[in-house]
């Protein structure tokens, strides 16, 4: 059972649904992104989900486009990630995902930064711009060190990428609860609920709404039939606009919205 698998575990043996917070590696900077991301599990975040600065970021919107144009005009280097990923994992428990363009990791190579990945005590990617049929390298590499999976899921998707999508996965699935891009919400779209469901259809067992989400309210929406929330840009803007005590603030509020989960097997 991965390090993800056991948070699920966790947490729904205490009647909650997983909350997933995503935070930018290097913003402001190094040293304080790697206090905020332990800030997160401190207050609740069962699942860091860490996103290293990209020059092309299709899916984030502005608040988060923000953070990492500054961390990397601050200098930004991929080994920094690893090194953040290090310090966090030795400082919490709670496991710790990337949230990763996939350009960056063929840079790399697939294979280092899988083994690098690993080394430094990080739990696997999330890859929301490769597709299980072209991720074959990625798939093989995850399968050999262990390290989950989690490709995207959308309110587009036809059966035969669900059916990809749910046989490729590890850990969860990430459920885009709208069509765009990340970003905070009056209402979430009925459609991440279809989708869900679909994914369940699909034999998914673990699915997170992602996209979208900014309240504590929201998060109790999504966990009457998702496994689990992810947040990010309520995140981003608390670091930024209060830092670190804003910022635990901020989660234990979102936090609140994971208790009294209802049983999703009645």
């Amino acid at each position: 059972m991965s390090r993800v698998e056991r948070a699920f575990e966790k947490a729904e043996a205490t009647g909650r649904s997983v909350f997933v917070g995503y935070l930018p590696v290097g913003y402001p900077d190094l040293a304080t992104s790697i206090r905020a991301a332990v800030t997160l599990a401190e207050n609740g975040v069962d699942i860091i989900e860490l996103g290293p600065p990209y020059s092309d970021p299709v899916m984030d919107g502005a608040i988060i486009q923000e953070a990492t144009t500054a961390a990397l005009a601050a200098g930004f280097r991929m080994a920094d990630l690893f090194t953040a990923v290090r310090a966090i994992t030795e400082a919490t428990d709670v496991p710790v995902l990337v949230m990763t363009y996939w350009n960056p990791v063929v840079q790399y190579g697939v294979d280092r930064y899988a083994d690098d990945l690993l080394a430094a005590g990080g739990a696997g990617l999330i890859t929301p711009d490769i597709t299980p049929e072209v991720a074959g390298e990625w798939i093989a590499a995850s399968d050999r060190t262990g390290l989950d999976r989690v490709f995207l899921a959308a309110p587009t998707s036809s059966d035969e990428r669900l059916d990809l999508v749910v046989g490729a996965s590890t850990g969860f699935v990430y459920t885009v609860s709208t069509m765009g891009i990340t970003g905070e919400r009056a209402a979430l779209d009925r459609a991440a609920r279809t989708l869900v469901d679909r994914l369940r259809a699909h034999g998914a067992t673990r699915a997170c709404v992602g996209i979208g989400i900014s309240t504590a309210d929201q998060i109790a929406a999504v966990s009457e039939y998702a496994d689990g929330a992810i947040v990010g840009t309520a995140l981003v803007r608390a670091l930024r606009d209060g830092g670190l005590p804003a910022l635990a603030d901020v989660t234990r509020t979102l936090a609140a919205g994971t208790s009294s989960r209802p049983s999703l097997e009645n």
